[in-house]
């Protein structure tokens, strides 16, 4: 028969899958003995939660016998009886999963008290009031808890009480009163659930754990498991306390504490702690709290011990601790101990001051921080001093807050910002001719998409603030206006947004720039110091390179050049050029491009000089750059009812984007498709590439490691034709302004299954393969980013048919053994292969380390991801050499 429930003498630190991180903890406070005082109890096994959520919803036999044996043992420890009139023993029923999750779970306490018991705890702490106020806490919890009755019921009964009594806190209620709030509790339980309140303390402690192991699949902990990847299979312990009580007077308390800030990491203990009050209290919200520091003027022998206590604990766990304390009647007791949770700022001067103080290695200190969370370290954000309402949240897409006017076109957000405004571009979704505007907004907001829409992706790439899929927005785009749960909002309106969050507010909140102090430098160092990985940056402008330099970058992985063509100077230019009517009037179109180009070329190149720049030709399809059809035929019938105005030019566009369109582009006439069709555009791309490269070599003494990438080839001769135009344009175009060539490196994208088959052959080919894991994924899984997003992917999350979505870490299963298989063959070909990563999946720190594994040479990510990734394969080589 398994083991169901262990005692707290036998457990440690080590046991926490099976006894939860509280309990372990519990125990492992209980092994340390004095000055720690930790109330006797026992741990209820995760074990016991999934035979019980497997079982139907009951507990077994077996551990029904299993408690009752540890109870027993309780009472003989403590000299006490659960429901014993003369003397009860009250307990506390609490949860503890495997990995804490605050809030989320359910929690009784002054679990044994009945209408006997009360009389004897009134006798025995000499206080009839202390009893009752306990008693009226149980009723309350036992009912919100275990049998959910609305919280507000008894909430109200109680302000009916105070204002009967003329008072207006909950501790000036007298006894006579509590008596009365109980009774009542009784009959609001008996109301709700047609039973009368339990009698049996021994039934209590039943449906009390019952009820804690059914609250792992409450809607709030699934929730917050989706949220924080936790499996569903851990289930969660439940651990039986000893009462303590910090509700007996003015000698007694209840608190939680910090071993360091738990806001800014500096090294004092930091928290918050209520006189004469339960733990409950404190953690509800319901009553204002002081700090630790009030406590130490209250019970300052208490708060001396608790702050020698959570230094000590933090040194024996190796980590800044969250404790729960109460104080009664002078004596203090660690209730429980786990990792605090802390803001990112807080996490990196934690690991810097944890590794000077030789508590920590720097191996140690760098695999405790969430990389994940670095990026908000890098970006603006509201003040956390103001308080707001947000109108609406959607899903924090881009890291980072922005304030502007509402625009509704990417037109009008380049248009005002252009004399000086800042702008917030509205959309229900964004595309590609949209770009400008990004540039342009200070942050977007979208009623549709994900975290791996277009704009969400963009914005990160350009560091603008992103909130995507706010489905309480309803954007009406003809009459500019924008409306939110009865708010309306038009063109011109102030807005904010929180790309952090996801928040949505009108209220001119305050911002706080970020800045990259001594603590965050001191981790990315030592972070620089332990990877293997290259850390590279996607970058398309000179801005987005300079960022990614002062973030670490070490080159560029990937310049996307349609961006280049789609700024508002250049996309009349770009339309000449695909409205040709041949060969001939398309060069002409080109070479008022080229010139352009190489500007932007010289720009990035001037900023990594010396650094490999990988320049990705021409990828989407052609009909991007070209009006909607929707749009040509209103602008034609507006010209037709006018008669003002000539038909001719827009018809000819219309038909030339019905020419250019088509059914799936995403598959159509892109990518190296473009250059075997319309060889004219890839050889101005290389002509402006070597021009550029050619005149930073001469003006800086140092040329950029040259990449010119290929983009979804499939077949070798594909790739065997594009490296031979490659190569031949780039010798024409060096003869006539240069006297010694300028080196560089033809490769491919990989974003295709097949190519990941034929990568050997492919490599006869290519000098180094970037592996496009946006569209790979794409490709593999038949799911389209902008579709599946907000549609399908958000039910395959919630049925556990996929854990994450693709497009935001790596689907290791499937893309990712076709990228593992593509590595292997391309080395078996070329073994010095250059071999990196270029999707978003380079700035995701679990996709980091599936690449480290996979073998890769670097990564690369949008600039404000560059830290992450640096810390990220920092982290991915420990924890090999950990294993090794």
């Amino acid at each position: 028969m398994p083991k169901y429930v262990y005692g707290f003498a036998e457990g440690s630190k080590e046991m926490r899958a099976l006894l939860g991180g509280k309990g372990a903890n519990i125990a492992e406070m209980a092994r340390l003995g004095p000055p720690i005082r930790v109330p006797a109890g026992f741990t209820v096994t995760t074990e016991a939660c999934i035979a019980y959520l497997e079982g139907g919803g009951t507990l077994s036999g077996p551990l029904e016998s299993q408690i009752d044996t540890a109870l027993a043992k309780l009472e003989e420890e403590t000299g006490k009886r659960l429901g014993d009139p003369s003397d009860p023993l009250l307990v506390s029923v609490r949860s503890g999963a495997r990995d804490s999750m605050p809030g989320m779970m359910d929690t009784v306490l002054n679990l044994g008290l009945g209408d006997e018991a009360v009389v004897g705890l009134a006798e025995g702490t000499r206080s009839d009031r202390f009893a009752w106020d306990s008693y009226r806490r149980f009723v309350q919890m036992f009912g919100n808890v275990v049998h959910g009755i609305d919280g507000m019921l008894f909430e109200q009964a109680i302000r009916e009480a105070k204002s009967a009594r003329g008072v207006s806190l909950d501790t000036e209620l007298e006894t006579d009163d509590l008596r009365l709030l109980v009774a009542r509790f009784k009959h609001i339980f008996e109301q709700q659930t047609g039973n009368e309140f339990p009698r049996e303390p021994r039934d209590q402690l039943t449906q009390a754990v019952a009820a804690v192991f059914g609250s792992w699949n409450g809607a709030r902990a699934i929730e917050y498991r989706r949220l924080n990847g936790i499996p569903d299979d851990w289930g969660t312990a439940v651990n039986v306390q000893q009462m303590v009580f910090g509700n007996r007077g003015e000698r007694s308390g209840s608190g939680v504490a910090f071993s360091r800030d738990e806001i800014s990491g500096g090294p004092t203990p930091s928290g918050d702690f209520l006189l004469d009050a339960q733990g409950e209290d404190v953690v509800s919200g319901t009553r204002d709290t002081a700090g630790l520091d009030q406590m130490a003027k209250l019970l300052p022998e208490a708060h001396a011990q608790l702050v020698e206590i959570v230094r000590a604990l933090e040194r024996h766990f190796r980590d800044m601790q969250d404790v729960e304390f109460t104080v009664e009647d002078g004596t203090l007791y660690m209730l429980q101990t786990r990792t605090a949770k802390r803001p990112p700022h807080a996490a990196v001067r934690v690991a810097v001051d944890m590794v000077e103080e030789g508590i920590l290695s720097r191996e140690e200190a760098l695999s405790a921080i969430d990389a994940a969370k670095l990026e908000v370290l890098l970006h603006p954000s509201f003040d956390p001093d103001f308080e707001f309402e947000p109108l609406a949240r959607g899903v924090p897409a881009s890291p980072g807050v922005a304030k502007g006017k509402v625009v509704f076109t990417a037109e009008r957000a380049v248009e005002w910002a252009a004399r000086g405004e800042d702008v917030i571009l509205v959309r229900p979704f964004t595309e590609a001719d949209d770009v400008a505007g990004f540039d342009a907004a200070r942050g977007i907001l979208t009623s549709e998409g994900g975290k791996a829409s277009h704009a969400a992706l963009v914005a990160r790439g350009m560091g603008r603030p992103c909130v995507c899929g706010a489905s309480a927005l309803e954007i009406d785009l003809e009459e500019r206006e924008m409306r939110i749960d009865g708010t309306a909002l038009a063109e011109g309106d102030p807005i904010a947004i929180d790309g952090t969050s996801g928040a949505i507010t009108v209220e001119d909140v305050p911002l706080v720039e970020a800045e990259m102090d001594r603590y965050f430098r001191t981790v990315l160092g030592w972070s620089d110091e332990f990877r293997r990985l290259q850390v590279r940056a996607n970058a398309d402008r000179p801005a987005d390179a300079e960022k990614a330099r002062r973030f670490g970058a070490q080159g560029i992985g990937l310049c996307r050049t349609e961006h280049m063509f789609l700024d508002e100077d250049r996309q009349p230019k770009m339309r000449e050029m695909i409205m040709a009517a041949g060969e001939a009037e398309r060069r002409a179109a080109l070479a008022e491009l080229e010139p352009l180009q190489q500007a932007d070329f010289e720009g990035l190149f001037a900023e990594m000089a010396g650094l490999p720049v990988t320049i990705r030709l021409l990828d989407p399809p052609l009909h991007e750059f070209l009006p909607r059809v929707e749009d040509l035929l209103a602008a034609i019938e507006r010209r037709l009812v006018t008669g003002r105005e000539s038909v001719g030019r827009l018809e000819g566009e219309l038909r030339r984007v019905r020419e250019l369109e088509e059914v799936n582009p995403m598959l159509g006439t892109r990518g190296c498709r473009l250059g075997l069709l319309f060889p004219e555009i890839y050889e101005t791309q290389v002509r402006a590439i070597v021009a550029a490269a050619v005149a930073v070599r001469d003006r800086q003494g140092a040329a950029p490691k040259l990449e010119i990438m290929i983009p979804l080839v499939a077949f070798e001769a594909e790739l065997a034709a594009m490296r031979e135009l490659v190569e031949r344009v780039a010798a024409e175009a060096v003869e006539g302004i240069a006297t010694r060539p300028i080196a560089f490196e033809v490769g491919t994208m990989i974003e295709l299954p097949r190519a990941c088959l034929v990568a050997e052959r492919l490599a006869e080919h290519a000098g180094f393969f970037s592996f496009g894991t946006n569209d790979l994924t794409q490709t593999a899984l038949g799911f389209s980013r902008d579709d599946s997003e907000g549609r399908f992917l958000t039910e395959y999350l919630r049925r556990k048919i996929v854990g994450r979505s693709p497009f935001e870490t790596i689907d290791t299963e499937g893309v990712g053994e076709l990228l593992k298989m593509a590595v292997e063959r391309g080395r078996r070909r070329r073994p010095d292969i250059g071999l990196g990563i270029c999707g978003e999946h380079g700035g995701d720190p679990d996709s980091v380390a599936f690449f480290h594994s996979a073998g890769l040479d670097y990564v690369s990510c949008s600039p404000f991801r560059v830290p992450i990734a640096r810390v990220a394969a920092a982290q991915a080589a420990i924890a090999e050499a950990r294993q090794a």
